[in-house]
């Protein structure tokens, strides 16, 4: 049996800055509170718990005062800058640089789309750490369209300007828009109505898809590592079950099982980008001692 960890998986910058600042504070001081799970993965989670990070709630935030706290790279809306000021609280902001981008864009589009009456529309997923603090940008505003069931919501008679959370499928992504085209013609005007589309797509996340697409061909088993949380995870994986069946979905290495390989298998091992590299490694080494091989 083959096995083989894919190169390009794991973890994306955002999510390595992330951790890295959380480990440098935690190395001298041994305590840390974090907003929200730093990274979807639970594995990494428990291991930076293991080293004094507690995750807190937005709640538990309000009742803090004179101490330390890092933002994760989803991101954060207003207030949570607005507390932290209040209630003297260090914030360690390992926000993604190209989060903060998309937030400030919004931000810019709100006030420019107020002036006309129009909306503006994130394409992601309701209740995301990423999506609220991009909510935050709009006073709460802006209207969150997971699929295309969630349309009704949207008035196609008026000006539209569309961004997506960053680690949305591209070519879901597009699918949405044309849809929103289509919409917009049978609701009339459409010519002389403003429907602005931001790609605010992450390069570096979306690229992974078509990547590991192919990494799904070349390997007669495919076991993809993620947390349960991650949106990116969920997106990846069924990306790689359409191009190969025999995929699997595990979050640690006891859920692997013995009936799907054979000695003369050929194993790849991928994840999400919130998946650690040990974790795939520990994937790989649990599968070669198994009694099939």
């Amino acid at each position: 049996m083959k096995v083989t960890i894919d190169k390009y998986s794991g973890f994306c910058f955002g999510v390595v800055y992330a951790i890295e600042m959380a480990e440098a504070e935690l190395s001298k001081t041994g305590k840390l509170y974090c907003l929200g799970d730093i990274v979807h993965n639970n594995m990494e989670v428990d291991r930076l718990n293991d080293m004094g990070l507690e995750i807190i709630n937005h709640q538990q935030l309000g009742e803090l005062k004179d101490c330390k706290v890092l933002i994760r790279a989803h991101g954060e809306p207003p207030e949570t800058y607005h507390t932290a000021i209040k209630n003297n609280i260090q914030l360690l902001d390992a926000s993604c640089p190209v989060v903060l981008k998309l937030q400030n864009n919004i931000k810019e589009g709100y006030e420019e789309i107020n002036k006309i009456d129009g909306q503006i529309i994130i394409f992601g997923k309701e209740g995301h750490a990423e999506v609220q603090g991009l909510l935050g940008q709009t006073d709460g505003k802006a209207i969150i369209v997971a699929s295309t069931d969630d349309l009704d919501k949207v008035d196609f008679s008026a000006p539209i300007y569309m961004y997506s959370q960053t680690t949305k499928s591209p070519k879901a992504f597009a699918d949405l828009q044309e849809e929103i085209r289509k919409r917009k013609e049978k609701a009339g005007n459409s010519e002389f109505v403003k429907f602005i589309v931001n790609d605010t797509l992450c390069r570096q996340v979306s690229g992974r898809e078509p990547q590991l697409k192919e990494f799904a061909k070349e390997n007669d088993v495919v076991v993809f590592v993620s947390g349960k949380k991650s949106s990116n995870g969920k997106m990846l994986f069924q990306s790689c079950l359409k191009e190969n069946p025999n995929s699997y979905f595990v979050s640690e290495e006891k859920e692997i099982k013995e009936e799907w390989f054979n000695p003369n298998s050929q194993v790849g091992i991928c994840g999400a980008t919130s998946t650690p590299r040990w974790l795939m490694e520990n994937v790989a080494k649990n599968i070669l001692q198994l009694k099939a091989v």
